[in-house]
């Protein structure tokens, strides 16, 4: 056979002499099956190319993803992570291993990328730059590959650049020797970072200047609200909030109170009307707590004659506003009273001056951090907090032709602008307004002994709006009796609280506060769900 016999190939659709041209669906099938081999043949050349260029690369080891098996717990390696707030110009020169996430992301060319890495709020600008037997080019195209918002370990010698970094908190660089990410986060975010911090002071300012920035709405802010909790302001307002809270416990402990823990589950309504969360408790009805009031005055009865409480607490009212939330935390304090109700208003006045000068104090990165997306002024209060009837607030609003019902409840319009003028006239958002008409107050509620048309209540205002109801309470059984009655509470579901005061009780008063409305109003925030991690109102149950 000649050469040119041995290369002649018979075509496939030819039978018996006769040549049959290939249909159209014969060529499209064949066409398809063409570009699924190159497509294969270009995935296994990039395969073999990445294989080649990793085997290429003698630093590979100091960059890439963190296998699962080296996140499951091994043992450990005695390696010591560096906190991002901790980096200063006196670890000059020192290597460090830090972890936090890609904040941002900048490619310079190929053989630089800057990283600004961010951990609680605090931010680092990271240099990965090309150097012989340190970073290869693979490693600065890994940097340059990297999804904000992942998880990443950087290791590096810390340097102090001649000029301020603008980009970071920290005034420090980091010149990478290893960088590995933990963890990956998509591509594409629902919600930029950048867009959640920006305050509406930056948004309007470039209205102004013809350029259009994204804004973040709130629900929006919510339906994503693990990535809006990282914004510098929203780290801020819940260390804030952690502040709050533990001044709290700090300070009643000093004072001889102890904490306790009351059920959240209930036979009846602790607070009197219908605003109550109804569920099925094996059978019988049952509600969730509207506070831990019944359960705080009982334990006065079993002898703690100082206490208080930090919980949830549930409200069932359609309040579709910006104070009022369906679950939030409680801060409720009961003690024993010796003489007169004014000494409870003693501890709320001490106990809040002290939060406040300790927040000031203690708190100003966080606080800075707030007030640059939320600005704010800071809170104006007396060393002795001042302290109105609410006969005198009637009086004040009469003089600025406002009338008020004298034994009516004072509406939002009404307690701002009563703020307004206790500013004018004392120079203080924080005051007392107490001697409350009984009517409004609740069913267990104290009358004065001089006028029963009034109680020995009191409500407590920061900026013009409400954050405290306290009282001393009817520790006289049949009189709390006759007075859970007449506001419509079946007594026999509170037989056993009415119960505990026939057994002795001394008198006594207290108080309760939300959380999260004392950090809303102290940071000047304008709506509640700001300052709830996870907040649950009317129309939202997730995440």
């Amino acid at each position: 056979m000649s050469t040119n016999e041995s290369q002649t190939q018979t075509p496939p659709s030819e039978e018996a002499g006769v040549t049959k041209n290939p249909s159209k669906k014969e060529l499209a099938k064949l066409e398809r099956q063409r570009r699924r081999q190159e497509a294969a043949a270009a995935a296994a050349s990039s395969i073999s190319a990445v294989s080649l260029e990793d085997a290429a690369d003698p630093l590979a080891a100091n960059y890439g993803d963190v296998a699962l098996v080296d996140m499951q717990s091994k043992p450990k390696t005695g390696r010591v992570w560096t906190q991002v707030s901790n980096l200063n110009g006196g670890l000059k020169d020192q290597v460090v291993l830090i972890r936090g996430r890609a904040h941002t992301i900048r490619a310079v060319g190929k053989k630089m990328a800057f990283l600004v890495v961010r951990e609680a709020g605090f931010t680092v600008q990271c240099v990965v730059t090309v150097a012989p037997d340190l970073v290869s080019p693979q490693m600065v195209k890994y940097a340059n590959g990297l999804s904000r918002e992942s998880v990443i370990d950087v290791e590096g010698v810390v340097s102090v650049p001649d000029v301020a970094i603008k980009g970071a908190t920290q005034q420090v660089e980091i010149q990478v020797r290893k960088l590995h990410c933990v963890s990956k986060a998509v591509p594409t975010l629902p919600i930029n970072i950048e867009d959640a911090a920006r305050s509406e002071v930056e948004i309007e300012k470039a209205l102004q200047a013809g350029e259009q920035l994204v804004r973040v709405n709130q629900d929006t802010r919510l339906n994503y609200r693990v990535l809006d909790l990282r914004t510098p302001a929203n780290q801020g307002i819940f260390r804030v909030q952690y502040q709050v809270e533990n001044i709290f416990r700090k300070f009643l402990k000093r004072q001889g109170f102890i904490g306790i823990h009351s059920p959240k589950i209930i036979p009846g309504s602790s607070e009197g009307g219908a605003a109550v969360f109804r569920l099925d408790y094996k059978g019988t009805p049952a509600c969730l707590a509207q506070s831990p009031q019944l359960y705080k005055q009982m334990a006065i009865s079993g002898g703690f004659n100082r206490v208080f409480e930090v919980g949830a607490v549930y409200r069932a009212e359609d309040s579709n506003t910006h104070r009022h939330l369906c679950e939030f935390i409680g801060l409720d304090v009961e003690m024993e009273i010796k003489e007169h109700y004014s000494e409870v208003m003693d501890i709320v006045g001490s106990l809040f001056v002290k939060m406040f000068d300790h927040l000031n104090e203690n708190c100003r990165n966080e606080l800075q951090a707030i007030g640059r997306q939320y600005p704010f002024e800071p809170l104006k209060y007396l060393r002795d907090t001042l302290r109105l009837t609410f006969e005198e607030g009637v009086q004040m609003l009469k003089e600025a032709g406002v009338e008020i019902d004298p034994f009516g409840d004072l509406n939002t319009e009404s307690e701002r602008r009563l703020g307004q003028l206790v500013l004018e006239k004392y120079n203080t958002e924080f005051y007392i307004l107490h001697r409350y008409p009984l009517a409004v107050r609740p069913f267990y509620t104290m009358p004065c002994f001089d006028n029963p048309a009034y109680s020995n209540s009191f409500d407590v205002f920061i900026r013009g709006e409400e954050i405290i109801s306290g009282a001393q309470r009817i520790h006289i059984p049949e009189i709390l009796a006759q007075r859970a009655e007449e506001c419509g509470i079946n007594v026999q579901t509170i037989s056993s609280y009415i119960d505990s005061f026939r057994y002795g009780i001394p008198p006594h008063g207290g108080f309760g506060v939300g959380l999260e409305r004392v950090v809303m109003l102290f940071c000047a925030l304008n709506n509640i769900r700001k300052s709830s991690l996870f907040p649950r109102d009317p129309q939202r149950l997730n995440p």
